[in-house]
């Protein structure tokens, strides 16, 4: 079998993958959730107002604080909400797979594991290579 056949049927097994699933019916709520929607909008709007001050040869610094509080208050809003939060855990799930997927194609190319955690705190003395 060549190889591009073999890439194709890991992707459809991937695919078929729960947790890809999860992932979509996850997305699909962020996107259709309108409260999300709405914020992500004035997030957008915010940004843009802030950009546009600071183009300004005189900045209203008074303005410009402000304008950092709302979008912090967005970005609370936003990454505390249960919608957003499903949506991140779905695709921490998904990459974790993709992760696996590959070391585990790294482990058949070259017949070693991929490091797993960050050697610094061992010195490398793990046997792990990188």
């Amino acid at each position: 079998m060549e190889i591009m056949e073999l890439a194709a049927q890991l992707g459809q097994a991937i695919k078929a993958d729960e947790r890809v699933a999860k992932m979509n019916e996850a997305q699909e709520a962020y996107n259709k959730d309108e409260k999300i929607q709405s914020l992500m909008l004035e997030f957008n709007t915010q940004q843009i107002a802030l950009q546009e001050e600071y183009k300004k040869p005189e900045l209203d610094q008074k303005l410009i604080e402000a304008i950092e509080g709302r979008l912090n208050e967005l970005v609370e809003q936003i990454t505390s909400s249960p919608v957003y939060l499903a949506a991140v855990e779905a695709q921490n799930a998904m990459t974790k797979l993709m992760e696996e997927v590959n070391a585990e194609i790294e482990f058949q190319i070259t017949g070693q594991r991929p490091c797993s955690h960050d050697c610094s705190s061992c010195g490398s003395d793990c046997g792990h290579h990188h």
